[in-house]
């Protein structure tokens, strides 16, 4: 049986013993890392290559969001579930736009806390129950909500910095690096760090991928 990788990175070294007793009672699942602080999570991570992340927000030398960044780029097959102590709607909304797979508050239960982490696992996306009504609004129906949640690749553009966006929009209006290069002034290698950049954010592997985010972003007609 193949069990699931998992490393805890939080603060608190009573809380990443409890949570490595309580997952390692399962078959399934198998603590390989810990890490106290964000920098030495994401050196666990490229150097362990686990499944799973489990992720704190509070966090010395490099925070929660930095740190979900940091893995996504360099380690994106890793899925990351961020285990916290805020209720935030906000914190919420950063961590999926971030590309954060789960968000889970620590007064979970532990039956929770397995779920979030096969539905991760899986593929899903886990919210807390506290958390669905972001998702799906007041009468239970998706389509009738216009919170910023309902569109994924709207809060994916929103992290990408000036020049990510600009060099965005450009590659999907079919300019080469070389062109984009010479319209703002930047070198091809910079371009190409910028696209890699935010073609990671956005989750696109192609320039047909660039060009339909950007026609549902209303960039392009």
């Amino acid at each position: 049986m193949k069990r699931i990788r998992i490393v805890l990175a939080d603060a608190h070294v009573v809380l990443r013993s409890g949570l490595k007793a309580l997952l390692e009672q399962e078959d399934d699942l198998i603590v390989v890392g810990e890490a106290a602080d964000g920098v030495t999570c994401v050196e666990q991570v490229l150097a362990l290559t686990p499944d799973i992340v489990i992720l704190g927000i509070s966090m010395p030398r490099s925070d929660g969001f930095e740190t979900l960044e940091q893995i996504r780029m360099k380690a994106p097959e890793t899925r990351v579930l961020i285990l916290t102590m805020y209720d935030s709607v906000g914190y919420l909304r950063r961590v999926l736009a971030l590309g954060g797979t789960g968000y889970v508050p620590k007064r979970a239960t532990a039956d929770e806390l397995l779920t979030a982490v096969h539905t991760v696992y899986d593929g899903g996306v886990y919210l807390h129950p506290d958390f669905t009504w972001v998702l799906t609004g007041p009468d239970g129906n998706l389509s009738n909500t216009n919170h910023p949640l309902q569109n994924t690749t709207r809060m994916r553009y929103d992290t990408l910095s000036k020049h990510e966006a600009e060099i965005f929009r450009l590659v999907a209006m079919g300019y080469h690096n070389t062109e984009i290069a010479e319209l703002v002034h930047l070198s091809v290698r910079t371009i190409e760090h910028h696209k890699s950049r935010f073609m990671q954010k956005l989750d696109v592997h192609s320039r047909a991928g660039v060009v339909r985010c950007a026609i549902e972003l209303g960039i392009l007609q």
